[in-house]
């Protein structure tokens, strides 16, 4: 063999023993990868998921203290055993919105069993350039915006103690995932960046949100078809547009909307406090039921308690006929606070599928130092203790 053979041969004799010493270890440093501060770490991230997805044992892939630059990336599993992204520094997006593809986010973790991702670091999409060129709310035909995370088909997940920052339009999109908790995670927007919302979840089941804070320009949390067995417990929400589940009803192949806890949560300076909307006059049919609101703190929220069922923004459909979506087994239990106008619930229903098994219970929201009022349509609630219906207008 000559020379240059044998060089080759050692090189990749110690690429391979290098790489077997990191599986062994359990330890992915980007550093050790090329990944360096104030530098780009697409390809080191890259290549560390590769050898930590590979291995056989418990991985973490650490990601040190300093500020990064990433291009869009989708780390995929499966992977051979449970892994852990650990970010410590600051990760930046970038800048031109033309740099993404808008149908993708930022960073997408898919298909992996048994995933964490902590550390406290920031995840930073600058999104301020593409919000001013951003009409998705106003009209159909817009370029899409990417989004910050994607969690996609991921089973038994933990997202801890990591910031999401001024992502260019929803912070967090979770679709088709079993069994994901948030814990103290931050989403942070200006209150007046388009369509920011902080987590939305689809097609999923078992989506825990604990000790979290949100403050963004949309919805802080929303549920899209298909979404079960959801807890929202310990959230601090504004500004933004609140907790909402929908909008729903708008396609034809749209799943029903099951179980969802929202307890003692803080909402503050919000466009709406809590919040079921269904688009009216379209093909949808499903069922929203076993939602329950109980604990709920609102300070100066404008439409604290809300069903809108003729949910129809920018005048994108008509109200021609009624939403076919039932909604159903619904609670709004000690909700207290101030409300931003004088109607501190407003319970708007379908008339071609009234609400049913509603309760208010010790409601007591004030307008300006005046208990506040509320506005019925379609549904008859039950009354359980306090409740501001004493002073009400119902119609249907």
């Amino acid at each position: 063999m000559d020379l240059q053979l044998k060089m080759i041969a050692f090189a990749l004799l110690v690429l391979q023993v290098s790489s077997s010493a990191r599986a062994q270890s359990g330890v992915f440093d980007i550093s050790k990868y090329g990944g360096a501060p104030d530098g780009d770490i697409t390809q080191a991230l890259t290549n560390a998921w590769k050898d930590a997805c590979a291995s056989t044992n418990p991985s973490k892939i650490v990601i040190p203290t300093g500020t990064y630059h990433l291009k869009q990336l989708e780390l995929k599993g499966p992977c051979l055993a449970p892994i852990e992204v650990q970010v410590h520094g600051t990760i930046l997006a970038p800048k031109d919105p033309n740099q993404f593809d808008g149908e993708a986010q930022w960073i997408k973790f898919s298909y992996i069993n048994f995933f964490t991702l902590s550390g406290g670091g920031t995840f930073d999409g600058q999104g301020a350039i593409a919000w001013d060129n951003n009409n998705c709310a106003e009209t159909k035909i817009c370029k899409k915006l990417s989004m910050n995370f994607g969690f996609g088909f991921l089973n038994n997940t933990i997202i801890r103690d990591i910031t999401s920052k001024d992502s260019k339009n929803f912070h967090v999109n979770v679709l088709g995932c079993n069994n994901i908790t948030f814990t103290n995670f931050n989403a942070i927007a200006p209150g007046d960046s388009p369509n920011t919302d902080g987590i939305h979840i689809g097609r999923s089941t078992g989506v825990y949100i604990t000790d979290t804070n949100i403050a963004t320009g949309d919805d802080c949390i929303s549920l899209g078809d298909g979404s079960r067995e959801v807890s929202v417990l310990n959230v601090k929400c504004g500004p933004g547009h609140g907790i909402s589940v929908g909008s729903l009803g708008k396609y034809q192949e749209e799943e029903p909307v099951e179980g969802l806890s929202v307890k003692n949560c803080v909402l503050n300076n919000t466009d709406n406090g809590v919040r079921i909307k269904t688009w009216p006059d379209t093909p949808g049919t499903i069922t929203v039921t076993d939602m329950h609101f109980e604990g709920i703190k609102m300070i100066n929220v404008r439409n604290p308690i809300i069903i809108d069922q003729e949910y129809c923004p920018w005048n994108q459909c008509t109200k021609k006929n009624p939403s076919k979506i039932k909604i159903s087994k619904v609670s709004f239990k000690n909700i207290t606070g101030t409300s931003g106008t004088p109607e501190g619930a407003v319970l708007l229903c379908s008339s071609g599928v009234p609400c049913e098994d509603v309760t208010l219970a010790d409601i007591d929201l004030t307008f300006n130092g005046t208990v506040a009022s509320a506005k019925l349509s379609n549904v008859k609630p039950i009354i359980q203790g306090k409740s501001l219906l004493l002073n009400s207008t119902t119609t249907g």
